[in-house]
């Protein structure tokens, strides 16, 4: 099943995409569908309208958690400089404000000159989760996601801690969400692809996570309890821009896509940042 969220008024709807991707049916409040998204799935369809027509939001809940991963694909740990030795022995964690995030089609502002791409699987949990095992973690992901961590390099490097670099305005780009059912375990291998104006920056396969997704939801869940509705995104692979040589950094005029076998895509053009607002 396939679920976008959508403004309706003055009110943020979740719905379900049907098999065509002509058409998107109302299931309920997207708040709402979140304090128990078993019983949401289950609600009785409202009236179909044209999925073109409506302006997507991001899916998750407006107090959804955005734990994301850095330096959890080996072959970009490694072209960033690092050797075998200094691979992660545990996941290297950081967090997204919810307020970062855009949908498919929003326009990126471009904040620095330094700003790069980088694809990723999001994986959205489905219940309420403490101090799990792996096997329980993967089986608590109600859905996944496409998802580019758009990244201002230059704040991202500038300190130890990567907060400001990774929460640029309208930086975090997701697609509709497909449930887990439709997906199977992402150590299985799903492709995964980043291009960049056509081309392709990144072509890496899911089965090469160095920490898998129920490995990170145990993980993060010994300190936290995770709630339906947040959003593990779960690193980038090789091709990142920075490490290219000489580097390529995204220029307002480009389009991004990311696309994730089973999963979906999510595109979205780079503009230029407004010189200032107040």
């Amino acid at each position: 099943m396939k679920l976008a969220a959508y403004e309706s008024g003055d009110r943020i709807l979740i719905g379900e995409v049907d098999a065509s991707g002509e058409t998107i049916s109302p299931l309920g409040e997207r708040d709402a569908f979140w304090r128990d998204p078993g019983e949401g799935i289950r609600a009785a369809r409202g009236t179909a309208v044209r999925f073109a027509d409506v302006k997507q939001v991001p899916a998750v809940p407006t107090g959804a958690r955005v734990v994301c991963v850095g330096l959890n694909y080996r072959d970009h740990a490694l072209e960033g400089g690092r050797s075998e030795a200094d691979l992660p022995t545990l996941p290297v964690i950081f967090g997204r404000w919810t307020a970062s995030l855009v949908s498919d089609g929003d326009e990126c502002p471009v904040v620095e000159e330094s700003y790069d791409w980088e694809g990723e699987l999001g994986a959205v949990v489905g219940r309420r989760m403490f101090r799990v095992d792996e096997r329980t973690g993967l089986s608590g992901v109600f859905g996944y996601c496409a998802f580019n961590d758009l990244s201002a390099r230059t704040f991202q490097r500038a300190t130890p801690q990567w907060t400001l670099g990774k929460n640029g305005e309208r930086s975090g780009p997701m697609s509709p969400l497909v449930t887990a059912d439709e997906v199977g375990d992402p150590a299985d291998g799903l492709s995964l692809t980043t291009r960049v104006n056509g081309a392709v920056m990144q072509d890496a396969n899911t089965s090469n996570l160095i920490f898998s997704v129920g490995r990170l939801v145990e993980y993060v869940t010994q300190v936290l309890a995770l709630n339906p509705g947040d959003l593990i995104v779960t690193g980038t692979p090789a091709g990142v821009g920075a490490a290219r040589k000489p580097p390529v950094f995204l220029k307002p005029g480009d389009v991004v896509e990311v696309e994730i076998e089973k999963v979906g895509r999510v595109t979205n053009p780079m503009v230029a940042a407004p010189t200032s607002e107040f």
